[in-house]
């Protein structure tokens, strides 16, 4: 065999007994496996300290919640339960934290049944595959795409009065969204575009501005949250 597989069997000696040696041993695990984590986390990523911390704790939390369960349907019942309730009452996390917190929460499940090896595995390969990632230049956006909002008064048809604009300095552009405001008085556009290369963004908005009456003109990166940065 090109492994042991005795590294995948739990260090519980019987699904009905919790050793204080094994207990010991997984809570070690965890909060060692929480540490590569929450530093895999913080490798070419925005990051919190909060964030950071819950990360290394959050393994042997859940893995000490999975030993209490031991086996009990009943209790097993109840943890998803409240597992269910738990909200992270901070501000919208990104695509990778809401992975690593995942993460972090399986390999707790792993490591309160005792699975240690399974536990190390997975949480080797998910880290390399996410430093990988990291370097590479999968799912990043094009340099000219963007998302552009542009507020205009109700009596504006936008129809094509933007067409010439977009045919000059935009290589493709798809109208998305149309959105009343301030009583139905204002209407706002909301398009996704790539701009040509080497063209001008301020003049490009500033030739907007002419038809829109100088109103609100929003001209962003996709993918951006509430406080401006990327999901």
């Amino acid at each position: 065999m090109l492994f042991d597989a005795t590294i995948f069997t739990s260090v519980f000696s019987t699904t009905d007994t919790l050793t204080i040696s094994g207990y010991l041993i997984c809570m070690v695990v965890s909060l060692i496996l929480g540490l590569v984590i929450a530093l895999c986390n913080t490798f070419r990523n925005r990051y919190t300290k909060s964030l950071t911390v819950s990360l290394v704790l959050l393994p042997v939390i859940v893995q000490t919640i999975i030993a209490l369960v031991n086996g009990q349907l009943g209790a097993g019942i109840a943890v998803a339960g409240a597992f269910s309730l738990v909200r992270f009452r901070s501000a919208p996390a990104s695509a990778r934290d809401i992975t690593s917190i995942f993460l972090a929460m399986a390999v707790g499940l792993a490591t309160g049944m005792g699975y240690i090896g399974i536990s190390i595995v997975l949480t080797i390969i998910v880290c390399l595959v996410n430093i990988i990632i990291s370097f590479t230049k999968l799912g990043e956006l094009k340099t000219g795409d963007r998302e552009l909002k542009i507020t205009i008064p109700e009596s504006l048809s936008y129809d094509d009065i933007f067409q010439p604009i977009f045919e000059k300095y935009t290589v493709k552009h798809e109208l998305i969204r149309v959105k009343t405001t301030n009583m139905g008085s204002l209407y706002n556009l909301h398009y996704r575009i790539t701009l040509r290369n080497g063209i001008s963004e301020k003049e490009f908005i500033d030739e907007l501005r002419i038809y829109n009456g100088n109103l609100e003109i929003s001209c962003s990166i996709p993918g951006l949250n509430s406080n401006g940065e990327l999901i």
